[in-house]
């Protein structure tokens, strides 16, 4: 999948998953940064490890980046102090 189509991708992905975690949060903006770092990573990973085909914009695609999205949130509210993006 092309680099646009992942930064839309995570850009939603960064969007569902800030609402899905609740809590404290980075804002949207900050969301979507993350969605996007996340969806990247995620997809990676998600096709060298588990063979998925996360080209396109699909739901595949969409729930890869999501998972990513919702695991890179998790690890930056672990880190203590204030946070780059925390509203």
């Amino acid at each position: 999948m092309g680099i646009i189509s992942w930064l839309i991708v995570g850009a939603i992905a960064g969007w569902l998953a800030g609402q899905v975690m609740g809590g404290r949060g980075f804002g949207i903006l900050g969301n979507i940064v993350v969605g996007i770092v996340g969806s990247i990573i995620g997809g990676f990973l998600a096709s060298t490890f588990l063979g998925l085909d996360v080209g396109g914009f699909n739901i595949v695609s969409l729930l890869v980046a999501f998972i990513g999205a919702v695991i890179g949130l998790g690890i930056l509210r672990l880190i203590p102090g204030k946070q780059p993006f925390e509203r």
